[in-house]
């Protein structure tokens, strides 16, 4: 494939409001980054993901909270890894979309609603974990219901972007954009990390005073809390980070268009690197459900079995099986 600049007109990290005027920056840099990073996503997530989300549907069924959150978690990430193939295609062939306006429209749409959810269901699973779990189960719906809602209703204006030859990269940014970006960190990024950050410092000073608990249980509950803060910052942290400081350059440059496409090419191939980590989080989430369940591979396997058993056996033997799973539920 071709090395040479392409002339681009689309926000660098993916800003649904087009900006105007070109810039000249190359892909080649990010291309093969981007293209290994999506891949492996797809093929490691996918099926992660799935086993999570089937995992997590057992144990919701039997009143657990935190499945409820694992599995919207699970089920988003699985959306969001169907798209990535579309992008893979779409920098394959240097930022030029070919599937139609629409296609790119819902793709944007899933990445961005994606992004948000995801962000939104880790501070769920913090502020379970700091009430102590072994709360009811219809409030986790009702939230987990209204954060799929609120997301997908902020992020409507994807649907109005204008249409063009590449998916939501425009250079040189605008006014409209700066401030979408800095409400994004703010917003988006800014307050969940205040969220996890005290919920999860209270949660590491509950264990360390806790007395009930034995030291496998506090290791576990360790191990979850620092998962959940790793997650956010090593997926989350840079790709916004690189959203402020395009906003801020925009308001040192005075949105002065020829500095900001210097700038902004410069910065082209960091923001992609950190998009892909925005993107690894299809892959991290399920590590979440493994530490926060303690489930070995040996258990898993032992649970896929029972199940197959219970749905292959008639009515009657099911409503035994059903009886013997209460009396002995899924760890």
């Amino acid at each position: 494939m071709p090395g040479n600049d392409t002339l681009v007109s689309g926000p660098v990290s993916a800003t649904p409001f087009p900006g105007t005027g070109p810039c000249n920056v190359s892909f080649e840099d990010s291309r093969v980054v981007l293209v290994v990073a999506y891949s492996l996503v797809c093929l490691l997530g996918f099926p992660a993901n799935c086993l999570t989300a089937w995992l997590t549907l057992l144990q919701a069924r039997q009143g657990n909270v935190l499945a409820v959150y694992l599995f919207c978690l699970a089920l988003c990430e699985l959306l969001y890894i169907g798209t990535l193939p579309l992008w893979v295609v779409y920098i394959r062939n240097q930022h030029r979309w070919t599937l139609g306006p629409w296609a790119c429209k819902v793709t944007a749409y899933i990445f961005f609603c994606n992004l948000y959810v995801s962000i939104l269901f880790l501070c769920c699973v913090s502020c379970d974990r700091f009430a102590g779990g072994g709360g009811v189960q219809r409030p986790a719906f009702l939230i987990s219901a209204s954060v799929f809602l609120v997301v997908g209703l902020i992020h409507y204006p994807v649907f109005e972007m204008e249409d063009g030859d590449t998916c939501f990269e425009t250079l040189p940014t605008n006014t409209r954009v700066a401030s979408y970006c800095y409400s994004r960190f703010a917003v988006g990024f800014a307050v969940p990390l205040s969220v996890i950050a005290f919920t999860n410092q209270r949660i590491f000073r509950s264990i360390k005073l806790s007395t009930g608990l034995s030291a496998a249980q506090k290791a576990k509950a360790k191990r979850l809390a620092i998962a959940v803060v790793l997650i956010f910052l090593i997926c989350f942290a840079p790709y916004h980070l690189a959203l402020l400081v395009k906003a801020v350059a925009f308001s040192y440059y005075e949105g002065d268009p020829g500095s900001m496409c210097a700038f902004e090419a410069k910065l082209y191939t960091t923001s992609a690197v950190f998009l892909c980590l925005s993107t690894a989080n299809g892959v991290a989430d399920p590590i979440i459900y493994v530490l926060a369940t303690g489930h070995s591979w040996q258990e898993v396997s032992r649970i896929h079995r029972e199940w197959r058993k219970c749905s292959v056996r008639t009515d009657v033997v099911k409503l035994t099986c059903s009886k013997d799973s209460e009396e002995a539920p899924l760890p």
